[in-house]
């Protein structure tokens, strides 16, 4: 286990890194062995296992609208968290193996644990494998459909992080990726893939469109000097006309899925409480979008962040209209 100790030339076990909420648990509560693979994994910011397990909340709720929940939404809530968890640790992993040398060379990144020498590499591929096998054991109790879509979604992960590299789109191959969980929770709910659920899944991809190409704005200027493809970039100062097409279309399709899951005639009340959620998410966006000024890190960063309160809004809207 060598290869997950700390090396000796520098002590990053008391500091954070740079990019990471100061004061957050990984930094005040972790064991010192374990803090610089907890940092790999992100555990330090949780925003992005809320960004992937959202997704597969709302699919379970849409799935629900149909037929109502049973004990098993309960686990498949309980069981995505986990393993949202897990895969957006893995998934970091990776692309922190995969961007160690791009990261060295930008000042918000450059104290993660791989480009600092906190971890090598060798050390992460064991975690990372770790990570996606402890996965793998959650994906396992859902249908057949559902292992398969999760298998499948392995193929994006790890083509994401190459994706700056050859496209001006990578927040797409993010969407792809991180909205995958929205198929793959309603194929274990429903045992098959309905159109709802693909509409769905285009929701997510034209929010995390949004979202991302707020963040991307962080590292612009570094991303210019290394030659770093994003959205933010292709976008520049027309940014705020995409993205209000993103937000447009995102409203639109989650919408869309909505009206399209098979709900009773009885259960008008539950269709508009569903599409007041749908409302409640867009008039966030809205909300970001107003008040967005890309030239400000900062304020991206917020924005950003803000998108889990986004989410979380039409999900609990779902869920609620499931019980109604």
């Amino acid at each position: 286990m060598s290869e997950f100790a700390e090396k000796p030339e520098a002590d990053f076990s008391q500091s954070g890194v740079a990019d990471a909420p100061k004061g957050n648990w990984v930094d005040r509560f972790a064991p010192l062995a374990t803090r610089p693979y907890l940092r790999l994994s992100r555990a330090d910011r949780p925003i992005g296992t809320w960004l992937l397990l959202i997704p597969c909340w709302w699919g379970i709720a849409l799935a629900g609208l149909s037929d109502g929940f049973s004990r098993w939404d309960l686990w498949l809530a309980v069981s995505s968290a986990l393993g949202a968890f897990l895969m957006r640790g893995a998934g970091c992993t990776w692309n922190d193996i995969a961007d160690r040398e791009i990261d060295a060379s930008v000042a918000r990144t450059r104290s993660r644990p791989l480009p600092s020498g906190a971890v090598t590499v060798k050390g992460a591929l064991v975690w990372m494998a770790v990570q996606a096998a402890a996965a793998a054991v959650i994906l396992f109790t859902y249908n057949w459909l559902a292992i398969g879509l999760g298998v499948a979604s392995l193929g994006l992960v790890l083509i994401y992080p190459f994706a700056k590299r050859f496209t001006w789109w990578p927040q797409a191959f993010l969407g792809l990726a991180f909205n995958w969980g929205a198929v793959l929770v309603y194929a274990a709910h429903a045992g098959e893939v309905r159109l709802p659920a693909v509409l769905l899944y285009g929701a997510g991809i034209a929010w995390t469109l949004f979202y991302d190409t707020i963040y991307a704005h962080q590292d612009r200027e570094d991303d210019a000097l290394i030659g770093v493809k994003s959205t933010a970039r292709l976008f520049g100062d027309n940014s705020r006309a995409w993205l209000r097409g993103f937000m447009v279309a995102a409203v639109v399709l989650m919408a869309g899925a909505v009206i399209t899951v098979a709900i009773p005639p009885d259960r008008v009340l539950a269709l508009i409480l569903a599409l007041a959620g749908v409302w409640g998410f867009g008039w966030h966006l809205a909300w970001q979008l107003r008040g967005l000024n890309i030239d400000d890190p900062a304020q991206c960063r917020r924005l950003f962040l803000s998108n889990r309160d986004a989410g979380l809004i039409a999900a609990l809207f779902l869920a609620a209209a499931v019980f109604l």
